[in-house]
């Protein structure tokens, strides 16, 4: 996608969030990227519907499926917005077609795979400016980038990072998963081995991108091609895994959106995208 058509699908969506701050606070947004896109209507779109008493609105967007590059692009862009008080906090909740991704520092060597291999998986490979080491994106896998302004005692990555685990951490309990931390290890695990979700994220300017991604129906065997976040002897699961079917993955951002809210003390607002 050109620079040119990306400015023409984004600048109406800024316009429309730049607006927020002074109309209704329940005002849905007119316009969504979906619609400026003029791509299929996605299957994971969100309806929310709760309000939540909060200090600030942060908006969800639920974008269905996007590729990790788009969606890369739509992140520099809106964290640029942010940063410039042009748009409110968001949360940008999608899925990406199979992505392997690695941090600015992460080492090439914890790609098992050979690039003709990527290329026959329909897999792209992409070195991004996050931290952490290498990832997979890929369907059935719900992925968050918030793009927050930071203030107070938020202003601390460290503190930053845990309290997405949290919101990690009580989604799966919602859903009767016991999950939690690994000492040492960003991200949030199921029986101490078993990677479940993984965070890497950037703050320019105390603005944030880049973020999380929760295995909820993800196919795992992509995981084979690559020492997933540079451990090795761990392993990843998901929710589908550990439940014995598969689960609704827009419930799940529903439910990902309402603790995001209650952690960060922020009042979610969205709409159908």
């Amino acid at each position: 996608m050109s620079e040119c058509c990306f400015d023409a699908a984004l600048n109406p969506l800024m316009v429309s969030l730049s607006n927020h701050e002074r109309s209704d606070p329940h005002r849905i947004l007119p316009l969504s990227l979906r619609q400026a896109q003029g791509e299929r209507h996605p299957p994971m779109s969100l309806v929310m519907s709760e309000y939540y008493s909060a200090n600030a609105p942060c908006r969800v967007l639920g974008l269905g499926t996007v590729s990790y590059v788009r969606a890369w692009r739509w992140q520099r862009a809106l964290m640029q917005a942010r940063q410039e008080g042009r748009v409110p906090d968001l949360l940008l909740l999608l899925e990406h077609s199979p992505t392997y991704t690695l941090g600015l520092r992460g080492d090439a060597g914890n790609v098992l795979a050979s690039a003709e291999e990527l290329a026959a998986l329909g897999a792209a490979l992409h070195r991004v400016d996050r931290g952490g080491d290498v990832t997979f994106h890929g369907p059935g896998q719900l992925v968050g980038y918030p793009i927050l302004h930071l203030k107070g005692p938020w202003q601390d990555i460290h503190a930053y990072l845990r309290a997405l685990e949290d919101v990690l951490i009580g989604t799966l309990a919602d859903y009767g998963i016991a999950a939690g931390r690994l000492p040492g290890h960003t991200g949030v695990w199921v029986d101490g081995n078993l990677k479940i979700a993984a965070i890497g994220v950037k703050i320019s300017r105390w603005v944030t991108s880049h973020g999380f991604a929760l295995n909820v129906n993800t196919d795992l065997c992509y995981f084979d091609r690559i020492v997933p976040c540079g451990l090795r002897g761990k392993a990843v699961t998901s929710m589908e895994r550990l439940l014995g079917a598969p689960v609704e993955l827009g419930d799940v951002a529903r439910r990902l959106a309402r603790r995001f809210g209650e952690r960060f003390g922020l009042r979610m607002e969205g709409r159908r995208l």
